[in-house]
């Protein structure tokens, strides 16, 4: 292990700061869950945490310095200056040492398989960089933009600001235009996902992310042009697995519609109906084995919603 940390020492001088987000600045940020190593040797920033995991902030690549960044790295890496995130499983002292050694490199490996394998096989995730598994660090790229709920709250303020003399129909007409081609191309990357037969498990508004888009949406609803899409990039897939249930692809679909209205009511069923037309239309690509399973996918859905569970009922 001391050979495994050595190379961050080696790579960058002693720096680090980290802010706790949920204690005042003026208080000393607990630095003990990450290896001394890796906190003094790289510039980090504290951005999120949750139950499982610290998620940290470094414009440092891990492993190579900044003079060599440009050029080769940018092939792997859409924006290098974005910066890196790193994702740390800090250890539970509630469990047994054993049992919390073997928890967090199982969960650490499957999240980060399952990342390259996704971005391997094309789907908009992070760019996976490096995994370490005992120590339970993830790092992959910064996706420099706002979060879905962000977006769809901003564009909502700037259509109703903009249009509050338009009444309801006009505001709808924009909406059908911005929001809309966006919703489309979400529920496209999420069929991606299902097609691939791996269901996230912590689908929601939060964790879709929006870089600056090169993508051509869906025409506007007058047909007069084409706008410019920002690219949804999928994170977080902690509690992710391999499924080829359709009962599991449909509670993935059931949590994004429950925060979509939780987060957006008031347009929340369009909203979802346009993430489902999306995803109906991108999944395999129109291939018939493909339409069989996404009719599955959507009747199972229409079961969840009665049921009202999150959890799947099978094994």
């Amino acid at each position: 292990m001391a050979q495994r940390l050595s190379i961050y020492q080696a790579q960058f001088p002693r720096r680090c700061m980290l802010v706790d987000v949920r204690t005042p600045s003026s208080m000393s940020p607990d630095l003990s869950t990450l290896p001394s190593a890796i906190s003094d040797a790289l510039d980090l920033t504290l951005i999120s945490q949750g139950a499982e995991a610290k998620i940290y902030f470094s414009h440092d690549h891990p492993f190579i310095p900044s003079s060599l960044l440009a050029g080769t790295i940018s092939t792997t890496i859409s924006n290098p200056s974005a910066g890196y995130i790193l994702k740390h499983r800090p250890p539970k002292r509630y469990r047994h040492d054993a049992l919390d050694a073997q928890l967090t490199k199982h969960r650490t490996l499957s999240e980060a398989r399952i990342l390259y394998k996704l971005f391997l096989a094309g789907i908009s995730v992070p760019s996976f960089i490096a995994v370490d598994p005992r120590l339970g660090l993830i790092w992959m790229e910064n996706v420099d933009g706002p979060s879905l709920k962000e977006w769809i709250w901003a564009k909502e303020a700037e259509i109703e600001e903009q249009l509050c003399d338009e009444g309801e129909d006009g505001q709808s007409q924009k909406r059908l235009e911005i929001i809309k081609p966006l919703l489309l191309s979400v529920g496209s990357e999420i069929a991606k996902l299902h097609f691939l037969d791996t269901v996230h498990g912590d689908l929601t508004t939060s964790n879709l992310l929006l870089r600056d888009g090169s993508r051509l949406g869906a025409e506007g609803a007058a047909g007069s042009h084409q706008l410019m899409v920002p690219e949804p990039v999928v994170i977080d897939f902690g509690l992710s697995q391999q499924s080829t249930l359709p009962e599991d692809k449909a509670v993935d679909l059931y949590v994004l519609e429950r925060a979509f209205i939780s987060t957006h009511p008031i347009h929340s069923g369009e909203y979802v109906e346009w993430v489902l037309e999306g995803y109906v239309a991108g999944f395999g690509r129109g291939r018939k084995t493909a339409v069989f399973k996404v009719n599955e996918i959507m009747k199972k859905l229409d079961a969840v919603r009665l049921r009202g569970r999150k959890r799947s009922m099978v094994g």
